[in-house]
């Protein structure tokens, strides 16, 4: 038997939860010149009104207390309307009611949603400042915009392919897509944050475990609308590299650790040439002058989105072509040709064979970079396609620099061995 009964674990819960809410709307009311109707004591025993009420007459009787406290509510509204006309505490006390019955059930959530509600009504005047003060028409269309994209239209789009080859499959391009508006956005909020000088470059490193090719994109895209920023998105799209070499190591390890001790060398250098190039250029963005704190503009276009997916989906038609009319010839084109749309899969590949002893460590640990040239090469092309052309050059060296320091490392761990 239990210590403690879980049934009064859920009554701690119930009781906390009418605490933790009633105890902010006691300090909101103690600014207020008219007391309000419900203070900490209502709160808490609105929320164990709930929970015994659940626990004692099942859902009929919850039901009945339900009615009772909305028309108590209703009652306490209508004498404090004149001096307080918001209905903030009122819903409040309906939430903690219903929060109250809900720890009987599923006492994790409720805490959770009471912590949330505590918040979002301990935060009410940042959270109007936010609204009437920071956030601008465009940034909200453009929240709203995003929410849409991933909440209502990806959940609709078929996860079958639609092609002969079977590789372009809608969810999951109309996935990337939310992914480069997300990571623009990203970078957007973090430029407001933290300034262009910095912003961009931690913004590259975080999005780029996402996706590194959409975050080259999207630099390229925030390059091109602001040009002042082009050096600061170049750090960022650089710094993406450094995680997609994080992220290989990882995927890497987890299937064979040989293959990775076998790429170790390789992986640390082209790691840290990607970093030397992220910080040169955040240095060169941190030296420049008149930039401005904060984006102008939009946090994204949802046209640079799409010219993405296309490219993505031209990338992979043209692998599926190649394939159906050469065969897979080995694993170093199989390679090739995966790397084209994302260096993990050809990596999580070659790392498999290598586990199994299907081919050696040698040979797994080309083909794991062939397929990172190719990926490059891809990267390549979506800089050049959303960025402009002074980025696109700018940013090549980098990318060429991170894989040629990879297989130099690879071939003197050969040659020296």
């Amino acid at each position: 038997m239990p210590l403690i009964d879980q049934t009064f674990i859920r009554l701690a819960v119930a009781l906390g939860i009418g605490l933790l809410i009633g105890i902010e709307r006691e300090r909101k009311n103690a600014t207020e010149e008219t007391r309000a109707a419900a203070g900490v004591r209502t709160f808490t025993l609105t929320s164990l009104a709930g929970a015994v009420s659940l626990l004692v007459g099942g859902e009929a009787t919850f039901i009945a207390f339900g009615v009772l406290v909305g028309l108590l509510i209703a009652v306490g509204y209508r004498r404090t309307r004149e001096h307080d006309p918001g209905m903030t505490s009122e819903i409040a006390q309906v939430a903690v009611f219903l929060l109250g019955g809900m720890s009987m059930r599923e006492p994790q959530i409720a805490a959770a949603l009471a912590v949330t509600i505590a918040i979002l009504l301990a935060s009410r005047t940042k959270l109007h400042h936010l609204i009437h003060n920071t956030l601008t028409d465009q940034e909200i269309r453009d929240g709203l915009l995003l929410a849409a994209a991933a909440l209502i239209v990806l959940p609709l789009t078929p996860e079958e392919a639609v092609d002969p080859w079977g590789v372009i499959k809608p969810r999951q391009l109309w996935a990337l897509a939310v992914t480069v508006m997300a990571i623009n956005g990203v970078g957007y909020v973090a430029v407001r944050v933290l300034g262009p000088k910095l912003g961009l470059a931690l913004a590259g490193l975080f999005s780029g475990f996402v996706s590194s090719t959409a975050t080259i994109g999207a630099m390229g895209a925030r390059a091109k609308e602001q040009p002042q920023l082009r050096r600061g998105a170049i750090a960022g799209a650089a710094a993406s590299s450094v995680a997609t070499i994080i992220q290989l190591a990882i995927v890497i390890g987890l299937v064979s650790l040989p293959l990775l001790r076998h790429l170790a060398l390789p992986l640390i250098a082209g790691g840290l040439m990607a970093i030397l190039y992220a910080a040169l250029f955040t240095w060169r963005s941190a030296k420049d002058s008149g930039e401005p704190h904060g984006p102008a503009g939009r946090p994204f276009n949802p046209k640079t989105a799409l010219i993405f997916v296309a490219v993505i989906g031209a990338a992979l038609v043209a692998s599926a072509v190649l394939t159906e009319w050469l065969g897979q010839r080995g694993l170093l084109l199989a390679s090739a040709l995966a790397g084209l749309g994302d260096a993990h899969a050809s990596a999580i590949s070659a790392a498999s064979l290598a586990a199994n002893e299907q081919v050696g460590l040698e040979m797994a640990a080309i083909a794991v970079l062939v397929g990172v040239t190719t990926n490059a090469a891809s990267k390549t092309v979506v800089a050049f396609s959303l960025g402009d052309k002074r980025y696109g050059f700018e940013l090549a060296p980098g990318i060429v620099l991170t894989v040629g320091a990879a297989w130099a490392a690879l071939f003197a761990q050969r040659f020296l061995a």
